[in-house]
């Protein structure tokens, strides 16, 4: 188990429907550690790649199009929920992670990412705010994971 702010070794993020927060987070941690870190994420519940976390991601050169959303029962059916830490980036994603602690040594960390797809306006105005969650994500894992690695590519917090 990772000590507390320390580097763990494999990272859950989850989020209510896998579609928007969980894998934007799980692309940035892949690109700034690469397979220094295994990366995993999974929902509550199941829903939908949603195009607009798609386009933000792609604004800095990450491509997450071919992500499949999947459950914490998928996940762990695929390869099990073998997590040092889950970071959770809603309530019901903190809750759900609190009940694996039970029979799982897993340390869990909230943090409270707005959910961007109660966005209206127009489609700039709604990409505001999947670029707005794109760059909280960003900032929260670099300064979470801060100490080594980095990727390879045109992820920049400037954009």
């Amino acid at each position: 188990m990772a000590e507390r702010g320390g580097r763990p070794q494999a990272v859950l993020f989850a989020c209510g429907l896998n579609s928007v927060r969980s894998p934007m987070a799980a692309g940035l941690l892949r690109y700034f550690f690469g397979k220094t870190i295994y990366v995993g994420s999974a929902g509550v519940r199941k829903g939908e790649l949603d195009p607009f976390a798609v386009a933000a991601m792609d604004e800095i050169g990450l491509d997450i199009s071919k992500h499949r959303p999947m459950t914490f029962e998928e996940l762990d059916d695929w390869e099990g929920l073998n997590f040092d830490l889950i970071i959770t980036l809603s309530p019901e994603a903190h809750h759900r992670a609190l009940e694996l602690t039970r029979t799982a040594a897993v340390d869990v960390e909230y943090w409270p990412i707005p959910d961007p797809t109660d966005a209206s306006g127009n489609r700039e105005q709604v990409l505001d705010g999947y670029r707005a969650v794109r760059d909280n994500l960003m900032a929260r894992i670099k300064e979470r994971f801060a100490g080594g690695g980095s990727g390879s590519g045109s992820a920049s917090g400037n954009e």
